[in-house]
C-alpha cells in the first residue's frame, strides 16, 4: 500500500484507448476520466495529467477530446495509421514511457491508468529512482505482473458506478463538476508517425 500525503508531486499518465476499449469490452461503458483523475491525485500535488489519444477523424472524436481537456487533461494526440493492407495501427506505448522517464526526476508519484503489461519493466525502472507507482486499471484485463509491480492497484472494476458512464445515460464524461465547459482542445504534441 502506498503512503499518500499532500506534499507529493503526481503525475498521471492515461492510455485512452487501453481504457477505452476495455471497459467498451467488459462492461459496454464508457470511462469516467475526471473521477479517475480526481481519485489519481487524491489530495497531492498534481504536476502533470497527460491522456495519450489516437485520431481516427470522427466528430465524436472530437466532442471526447475537448471533454478530456475540460476535466484537466493535456492531450497528446497521434493519427491512427492505416497501412495499404488495410490494417490499422496507433497506440502510445513508447511516447507514454518516453514521458515517464523525461518527468519521473520531477515526480514522486507516476499513476499509471493502463492495464497494458508492456509497462511493468517500466515501472520497476522508475521505482529505482524513488518513484512510488501506481496503477489504475480494470483488473479483469490488466496484466497480473503490471499490478504486482505497482506499490498501490486500484481495481476499476470493483467500482463501476463510479468509474463507468454506463451507455444510453451519459455517453461523453463531462468535468469534475459535471459542468460542461467550452474550449478548444490544446495539443501539446501531434505525431504522425
Amino acid at each position: 500500500m502506498t503512503t499518500k500525503h499532500k506534499e507529493q508531486r503526481v503525475g498521471i499518465f492515461v492510455d485512452v484507448q487501453n481504457m477505452y476499449h476495455t471497459a467498451k469490452h467488459l462492461y459496454s461503458a464508457n470511462v469516467n476520466f475526471g473521477k479517475i483523475l480526481e481519485v489519481a491525485v487524491e489530495g497531492r500535488k498534481l504536476i502533470r495529467a497527460l491522456a495519450y489519444v489516437v485520431r481516427s477523424q470522427s466528430v465524436e472524436e472530437e466532442i471526447f477530446f475537448e471533454a478530456l481537456y475540460n476535466q484537466g487533461f493535456e492531450l497528446k494526440i497521434k493519427d491512427l495509421q492505416v497501412f495499404i493492407g488495410g490494417a490499422k495501427k496507433g497506440d502510445w506505448d513508447v511516447g507514454i514511457a518516453m514521458d515517464i522517464m523525461r518527468l519521473a526526476s520531477k515526480l514522486d508519484v507516476i499513476v499509471l491508468v493502463s492495464g497494458d503489461g508492456d509497462f511493468t519493466e517500466l515501472l520497476k525502472h522508475v521505482k529505482s529512482f524513488g518513484c512510488r507507482t501506481e496503477v489504475i486499471a480494470f483488473a479483469k484485463s490488466a496484466s497480473a505482473h503490471l499490478i504486482q509491480e505497482a506499490d498501490n492497484f486500484i481495481d476499476l472494476s470493483k467500482y463501476k458506478e463510479k468509474f463507468l458512464f454506463i451507455k444510453n445515460r451519459r455517453a461523453i464524461p463531462l468535468n469534475i463538476d459535471n459542468k460542461k465547459i467550452k474550449r478548444s482542445p490544446r495539443i501539446v504534441r501531434k505525431n504522425n508517425g
